[in-house]
């Protein structure tokens, strides 16, 4: 492949840059946790070019999420429909650009096989994409431009960069979360705000083995109860999650708001927006209430919370991923190559409640209660 073009160095989006582009495209399908850390982006490409037409290829449950964002046009792909579905995705994307023919630039911002197949059907001039290091499932065949390479930075700087090939740079990292009035009146009317500050528990990802124990999670909620806060529980509708939450429940001295499967992706951030903090893995829900304000006590060992951890403020977390690294890899943390995950069994017993507790206390402080 041909190497790729030279880039202008960036620049702030303050200033009008020289490419002027007046349609982009974006292509990140999943997850939700993911699909968040796109919006400060977002924001970033309206600032330097308030006119530039915005279409996004995304997933349908992530559409759910974001449905109603403001300045973009969003083309919902199902990964169900296969080859079917990328056609009929290039014939929709077609229709919109009329006698543009082509989009000024895509910005490629998933590396997985199928996201790669699916961005051959997006017809555009500048194909942006991740760097070399990033790359994989022959990612760089469908792109001709590459962010720029930098290791050890958080997923969301990774994302903010691909304004950089453009000539710009995101400089600040602001979200605007579509969350419409009746999901923050549904939130409301869950419980009477009598003064008591909000522990919510999230208990499960997607991906099992980054989830904490039942028991440990009650008595971390215990713990709050006794202190004086409100616990309540929130999740979606999947058999493990309703398992985790009656095993919770059940384990618990205390009572608990059980909120689990009874909200939707468009109430969710509302829900979230009303906790003092946030107990939960590695997940969507994370980023989720980090980009509503909400603290987070991320609970960490099978990721790093450096990369993958809530952006705007890490001091409540539990973070045992170089103790993972040690004992389930055999080196440090600072060995391994970014981004690694340690998702073994049993690498989460590495989170005690200890952890969680002082973690809860830290919050505690910093809201003047201890």
């Amino acid at each position: 492949m041909a190497p790729a073009p030279p880039v202008a160095p960036p620049v702030s989006a303050g200033p009008a840059p020289a490419f002027r582009p007046r349609s982009v495209c974006l292509l990140r399908l999943s997850a939700l946790g993911d699909v968040t850390h796109v919006l400060p982006l977002i924001e970033t490409l309206r600032r330097a070019w308030p006119d530039v037409a915005l279409s996004w290829v995304i997933g349908k449950g992530e559409h759910r999420l974001l449905e109603g964002l403001p300045g973009v046009d969003f083309v919902v792909y199902d990964k169900k429909t296969g080859l079917a579905g990328m056609r009929a995705m290039r014939r929709e994307l077609r229709a919109r650009l009329g006698t543009a023919r082509r989009f000024d630039a895509l910005l490629q911002m998933q590396v997985a096989a199928r996201a790669n197949l699916l961005s051959g059907f997006v017809p555009a001039r500048r194909r942006v994409g991740y760097d070399r290091a990033r790359s994989k499932d022959l990612h760089g065949l469908f792109v001709n431009e590459r962010i720029p390479d930098r290791p050890g930075i958080h997923v969301l700087d990774a994302i903010g960069s691909f304004c950089e090939p453009l000539g710009l740079r995101q400089d600040a990292v602001t979200w605007a979360m579509p969350v419409p009035d009746d999901a923050h009146a549904w939130a409301r009317a869950q419980w009477d705000d009598d003064g008591r500050p909000v522990l919510m528990i999230s208990p499960c990802s997607s991906h099992v083995r980054r989830n904490w124990y039942p028991d440990r999670h009650a008595a971390l909620a215990d713990h709050a109860a006794d202190a004086g806060w409100r616990v309540v529980l929130c999740g979606g509708r999947s058999e493990l999650e309703r398992r985790t939450a009656d095993a919770i429940l059940a384990a618990m001295r205390h009572e608990a708001l059980d909120l689990v499967g009874k909200d939707t992706l468009k109430q969710l951030p509302a829900l979230l927006a009303r906790a003092q903090l946030l107990v939960t893995p590695d997940s969507g829900p994370m980023h989720i209430a980090n980009a509503m304000g909400t603290k987070v006590l991320g609970l960490h060992a099978a990721s790093n919370p450096a990369r993958s951890g809530p952006y705007s403020d890490r001091r409540f977390c539990v973070d045992r991923y170089d103790d993972a690294a040690r004992r389930f890899l055999g080196k440090p943390a600072a060995d391994l190559k970014w981004g690694t995950k340690i998702e073994f069994d049993d690498v989460m017993a590495l989170v005690t409640l200890d952890d969680t507790i002082q973690a809860f206390e830290r919050r505690r402080a910093d809201l003047g209660q201890a």
